[in-house]
């Protein structure tokens, strides 16, 4: 009896252990690449190429930072990025979530066919040229709604939420309803709410997609500066940087001379440091969502 109930205690013990031990290694292995790419970022160009940067930088310079935010188009752009990530996150979420609800009711004759048209432009796609000449002749180019109204709906994400939709209990609805609330009050005050949990998700892998997306500003805004995106304006920095396999002209223009450019700033610590400047925002995010993804994911459950 003793024994076993030393047994007992012991397994425990050794469980927490293992498991603390396996977390604190997949964390390190989880973190060490951004923290890698960081102290890249803060190292000396040429210092970088000879190898051995872990996570402390070997020789300190923010000169990678300066030549990106050389250009005055930085800042501009990156308030474009702001607004159309905020703006096609707001819309994709109310508007998707809508199309949801009524394709969920079953009293709604046209939910099959709609639902199946929607699947199928998952699997089809008319392709890039028809698209540009489809945006074209919604007058869209070279407009800041270009960037949100393409996004406004998404059918991944529909289907996503018809299904939560779905496990709301329909006893619920019924009541508002004999309470006299419409659809749409009830779309509002019932359902919506229930549903943040899995809006929050939704809302995150929008906003990082509308965040990272640059190759709709170089299809359709190209040619009007003032439009541009922050990822649009860092890929055309690395990609100078790369094709004169270094960019003294950028380091120059911040007061430095070519000589110095080269020794200080190469491909791989601008690409490291452009890797920096576009994930540090859309990073800041999580810590506002991750309530939504702890305590959210009973929202639906709770009735006051």
């Amino acid at each position: 009896m003793k024994k076993s109930l030393g047994t007992g205690k012991l397994e425990p013990i050794l469980f927490n252990s293992f498991n603390t031990v396996f977390m604190i290694c997949l964390v390190l292995v989880t973190l060490y690449p951004f923290l890698n790419t960081i102290a890249v970022s803060f190292n000396a160009g040429n210092d970088t190429i000879r190898g051995g940067i872990y996570l402390w930088p070997r020789a300190w310079t923010l000169q990678n930072y300066k030549a990106i935010f050389a250009s005055g188009t930085i800042y501009d752009a990156f308030l474009i990025s702001v607004a159309r990530t905020v703006l096609s996150t707001i819309l994709n979420i109310f508007l998707t979530t809508m199309l949801a609800y009524t394709l969920s009711r079953r009293e709604y004759v046209f939910r099959q066919p709609i639902t199946v048209i929607f699947v199928l432009t998952m699997y089809f796609s008319a392709g890039l040229i028809p698209g540009y000449f489809l945006i074209k002749d919604l007058n869209l180019i070279n407009s800041f709604w270009v960037y949100i109204f393409p996004s406004m709906i998404s059918a991944f994400n529909m289907i996503v939420i018809r299904t939560y939709i779905g496990t709301i209990p329909e006893s619920l609805l019924e009541s508002a309803k004999i309470d006299g609330a419409g659809d749409f009050r009830i779309f509002m005050k019932v359902v919506f709410p229930l549903c943040k949990p899995v809006l929050a998700t939704i809302a995150l892998f929008v906003a990082v997609g509308a965040w990272n997306s640059w190759f709709d500003a170089f299809i359709y805004t190209s040619s009007r500066q003032s439009l541009s995106t922050l990822q649009y304006e860092l890929m055309k920095l690395l990609s100078s940087t790369m094709n004169s396999n270094s960019n003294p002209n950028v380091a120059a223009g911040v007061g430095m001379d070519q000589n110095s450019a080269r020794a200080l700033v190469t491909p791989l610590s601008i690409r490291a440091a452009i890797t920096v400047v576009a994930s540090v925002p859309i990073l800041l995010v999580y810590p506002f969502m991750q309530k939504y993804f702890v305590v959210g994911l009973n929202v639906g459950s709770v009735k006051e």
